[in-house]
């Protein structure tokens, strides 16, 4: 925050009775995310007794989006298609999908060198308005998008121009500023177009009512540079900070620049008894493109293909027009399966989560917020339920089968997001946080009693390569690597972690299992004195041990001890 907006916000402090509520949500929020997290992930880590199978009131409807997007691309028929075209002085009409390649085939044969007639000629004038502000999910997609940044990083960009004071607060999810922004946006404006990274020229007169809204702004107010814009030197930034810096400011010039004005034609032609059309743009007016397409240019960022293809310009035409001996050719295509997840995509697919059944009255949609996302999707590539190659986020094994075995109750995007309407819900004092949280904790408890046991076959979906050491000298069986150390597959009670209180490596299990000495090194006498010895294996023993009250025994290995011989002192002799 800039100096003056602290001392205005001094000046005008409210009663922090008024944010009661907001507390109540966060509380709620925390609460639900706890509960949910440490049952579902004990509960189904247990009944699967393999890895650690981590489960989130958000993290896991996040991986089963990906999981469900990965299933139709797996199950994917690729179909081709055909369409035919007739080409007319630079004009590339064409049909629609044919199915059949002989009925394309027989549609160029009968217009090759035949006439066709200009039957419709269709223009509109069309309008793209200024986009909005950023928040931070919009943010970090374009950032994902042209820069090949993710969420956490350009948080953590973000963030850190905010500590310079060169851009506002970061987690927000408003796109707009309240209505008394109105002087400091347009000072920013003017600071933004002195000290520019890239060149444009000025707009006449900003829009600067577009961007202000009170009643969109929750808890901060649109990500937008400040006015140390103008007076820091950009030039002396890390380049990540400089292009999200960049971005963040050209933002604010094309949310106030004027509408971007083009004219659509869509004309269609009839050759011999078949229809074609084709499509085609131009620009009339480029407005706050011109800001974008400036951007671009300095950071030679490329154009998106499919624009460009659809910018193309048609010639000049008009009904009852005719072409004469015109060419004729078929094209084949392929239908494509869905495309896989980027970080971009991902985050507008949290963002939307839900949308659909909720309804357009919900105050909020979708799974998490701005501030929670990038985390998540971090969090699943820790655990290793999600992998990145390249820009696209992908789910591992580990992963599709965690969606498999999980009840829709955890898994549900929907479910999620009618959490997220209801803690808005509360922070507008319209639902009470013991209601919230009475739903939140019956359904984990419905979830625990309903999921209590799984077949044998189950368990094993999980379970993880086991690591043999060796031979048990107990019963024959095999000692693998576990997580509290070594111990026998045939559960005869042999368990080999721990010597004297030294833990031991897998290499020296190993040698002891194979009958050789192991030096353990730092040992405490009673007097509390360091020293070495080699432990020298002579068969297995039993033990005994209490554990919650009970009488327990296990095996363990019998040893002698032998001392390292002491080198001889190097002292003068006399």
């Amino acid at each position: 925050m800039e100096e003056t907006a602290i001392r205005e916000g001094f000046e005008n402090l409210q009663p922090g009775s008024d944010y009661d509520n907001l507390y109540h949500s966060a509380l709620c929020r925390q609460e639900a995310d706890w509960l949910v997290g440490i049952n579902g992930t004990r509960l189904f880590t247990v009944l699967y007794g393999g890895k650690v199978l981590k489960v989130g009131r958000v993290q896991t409807p996040t991986l089963a989006m990906l999981v469900h997007r990965e299933a139709k691309i797996m199950n994917f028929q690729k179909e081709t298609y055909y369409m035919a075209h007739i080409l007319m002085d630079g004009i590339d009409a064409a049909t629609g999908r044919i199915d059949d390649k002989k009925k394309a085939d027989e549609i160029v044969g009968a217009c090759r060198n035949g006439q066709a007639l200009t039957t419709s000629v269709v223009k509109e004038e069309k309008a793209a308005m200024p986009p909005k502000l950023y928040d931070l999910t919009t943010l970090q997609r374009d950032a994902n998008r042209l820069f090949g940044f993710t969420a956490k990083q350009t948080l953590e960009y973000t963030q850190s121009l905010y500590e310079k004071k060169l851009a506002t607060y970061p987690r927000t999810d408003s796109q707009f500023l309240s209505d008394d922004m109105g002087q400091t946006a347009k000072g920013v404006i003017e600071a933004v177009f002195s000290s520019l990274m890239f060149e444009e020229n000025k707009a006449s007169s900003p829009d600067i009512k577009r961007i202000l809204n009170s009643k969109k702004v929750t808890d901060h107010h649109a990500i937008i540079p400040t006015m140390e814009i103008g007076k820091a030197d950009l030039a002396a930034l890390p380049e990540t900070e400089r292009k999200i810096l960049s971005l963040i400011a050209n933002r604010l010039l094309c949310a106030t620049g004027e509408k971007h004005l083009y004219e659509t034609v869509k004309a269609e032609f009839s050759c011999n008894g078949y229809t074609f059309s084709v499509s085609g743009k131009s620009v009339t007016h480029n407005g706050w493109k011109s800001f974008e397409d400036a951007f671009k240019r300095s950071f030679k960022i490329s154009g998106n293909q499919e624009e460009e293809k659809e910018e193309k310009k048609l010639p000049e035409l008009s009904e009852g027009q005719t072409f004469d001996g015109v060419q004729a050719k078929v094209s084949e295509h392929f239908t494509s399966p869905p495309k896989r997840f980027t970080e971009d995509l991902l985050l507008s697919a949290m963002e939307r989560a839900g949308a659909e059944d909720i309804g357009a009255d919900a105050e909020r949609k979708g799974l998490g917020t701005p501030a929670t996302r990038a985390d998540i999707i971090e969090k699943l590539v820790k655990d290793g339920f999600v992998k990145r190659e390249k820009k696209q986020i992908i789910p591992t094994e580990d992963g599709l089968k965690l969606i498999t075995v999980l009840p829709d109750v955890v898994k549900s995007p929907k479910l999620t997001a009618d959490w997220e309407n209801a803690l808005t819900l509360v922070a507008k004092g319209e639902l009470p946080m013991e209601d919230f949280m009475a739903d939140i904790e019956n359904m984990v408890s419905e979830l625990i009693h309903t999921y209590h046991e799984v077949s044998d076959e189950q368990k094993k979906m999980f379970a993880q390569e086991q690591v043999v050491l060796g031979v048990c000298p107990n019963c024959g069986g095999q000692v693998v690597k576990g997580k509290f150390g070594a111990y026998c597959v045939k559960k005869c009670g042999m368990n080999v972690s721990r010597i004297m209180g030294a833990a031991l490596t897998d290499a020296q299990v190993k040698d002891m299992l194979s009958g050789k000495k192991i030096l353990l090194k730092g040992l405490k006498s009673k007097a509390g004195k360091p020293y070495d010895a080699y432990i020298i294996p002579s068969g297995t023993e039993e033990y005994h041990y209490t554990k919650d009250g009970e009488e327990k025994s296990g095996v363990q290995f019998k040893f002698v001890m032998e001392f390292p011989k002491k080198k001889p002192s190097g002292g003068k002799k006399k």
